[in-house]
């Protein structure tokens, strides 16, 4: 969810300055770009250069330190920041803020971004429930800001009571909560089909042919698709999940099964998923009965599935077209060469042979691709968060167009889906 988004986190002179630096790491594993702006008092607690190695990006101190002569430097940050949070949050930043004073890098920084705040308050209990300090913060919430409440414990100074940081993990997911939050509609009004699970072609009436495929990926890419707003459509094959609320649930066996469901619905779609593991080949005939054991041999005849994927590709209009690719060796010259023949705009691909990233997995190691090649390479994430980072590319872009090149003012490197969000 944070991925590629700009985050400033203010840090003022508190004795939690040290979980900041936490937060800074956290928020950067998460992919977010972070921009530590911090306090002379903070700079006293905890030292400049650990958060430039954490963040990887200068720490901004001085108001007058301009290092780009073409930007003032506190009006650009203020502009690009997607969100700002404040951890921890002195009694003295929450009084400068609700009277608008603008004295330091940080206050200068708040007072002009309009991008959503958060604040984090650190403070002695008595110094919090002071009536000045309730008083600022009621000004705050009444200007929109969003308060992440500290925590009741043995405090710094002794006392007991509440003043007590949130701790970073609480704060990256109220962060997370909210780019969640606001791409939430991205795609409503959007028509999405996913397939997922594996077919089943039958031998006869007790034997079939399948695979491992449990529908976990392609179920997740449903249940994304629907937080995001949009009216999914899950066409599942042999699957062994819960099924996910809030979709349309067409269950098909065979791979001529999934071949007509899809096809019957194709052109009323604007996204199609393609997650489901179709079997190449079906038997070409099925037995009546139980076919009995009559020799040391047993030859069976298969015959070619229609390839769903490659005739999507050359029957689409206007539709966006994501592909999978299950692999165990030369992972993106397959998955490219995949992309190309079926006429796809993204190709998502793992190798199944990878520790987390096979069938039946809650895990999963994926690397999506485009006509240019890789454009972002996962690490073992949850399905659910993997999911939730390919269907982010339909809510987060500033692209007008499939063929634009602005990857750089997308939410993530892969903004072509924004044809799906005009």
């Amino acid at each position: 969810m944070m991925k590629g988004k700009t985050i400033l986190l203010g840090v003022t002179g508190g004795i939690a300055a040290y979980k900041a630096a936490a937060l800074t790491s956290k928020l950067s594993q998460a992919g977010a770009n972070v921009h530590v702006l911090m306090t002379e008092s903070a700079a006293k607690m905890v030292g400049p250069a650990t958060f430039q190695a954490l963040s990887r990006n200068a720490v901004r101190l001085d108001t007058f330190e301009d290092s780009h002569p073409g930007a003032v430097s506190h009006i650009d940050l203020a502009d690009r920041a997607d969100v700002a949070v404040i951890t921890p949050a002195t009694a003295n930043i929450l009084a400068k803020m609700a009277h608008g004073l603008a004295d330091d890098m940080l206050s200068t920084v708040m007072l002009a971004t309009t991008a959503p705040i958060y604040v984090a308050p650190a403070m002695n209990v008595h110094m919090y429930e002071n009536a000045a300090t309730q008083q600022n913060m009621q000004t705050l919430r009444d200007r929109g800001v969003q308060f992440i409440e500290p925590g009741v414990g043995l405090l710094a100074c002794g006392y007991v009571g509440k003043g007590r940081m949130a701790e970073p993990e609480e704060i990256v997911d109220v962060l997370k909560a909210h780019f969640q939050e606001k791409m939430s509609g991205h795609l409503a009004g959007k028509r999405v089909l996913v397939t997922a699970g594996g077919t089943v072609e039958r031998l006869d009436p007790v034997r079939y042919l399948t695979n491992d495929s449990s529908g976990k990926m392609g179920f997740a890419i449903a249940a994304a698709a629907r937080d995001m707003g949009a009216k999914v459509t899950l066409i599942a094959g042999k699957t062994a999940v819960s099924i996910p609320d809030g979709v349309e649930l067409v269950n098909v066996v065979s791979a001529l099964d999934m071949y007509e469901a899809v096809m019957s619905r194709f052109a009323e779609t604007d996204l199609v998923v393609k997650a489901a593991a179709v079997a190449d080949y079906r038997p070409e005939e099925t037995a009546p009965g139980k076919i009995k054991k009559t020799g040391d041999t047993l030859t069976v005849k298969l015959v070619k599935n229609p390839d769903i994927l490659q005739e999507l590709g050359q029957r689409r209009s206007t539709q966006f077209l994501i592909g999978f690719a299950a692999e165990t060796e030369r992972l993106e010259e397959n998955a490219l060469d995949k992309l190309r023949r079926k006429n796809c705009d993204l190709l998502v691909a793992n190798d199944v042979t990878r520790e987390g990233a096979g069938f039946g997995t809650d895990t999963n190691l994926i690397s999506i691709f485009d006509r240019n090649g890789l454009v972002e390479e996962l690490p073992l994430v949850s399905k659910k968060e993997a999911a939730e980072r390919l269907i982010a590319a339909c809510c987060e872009t500033h692209v007008g167009s499939r063929s634009s090149s602005r990857r750089s003012d997308c939410f993530c490197s892969y903004g072509y889906l924004s044809v799906l969000c005009r």
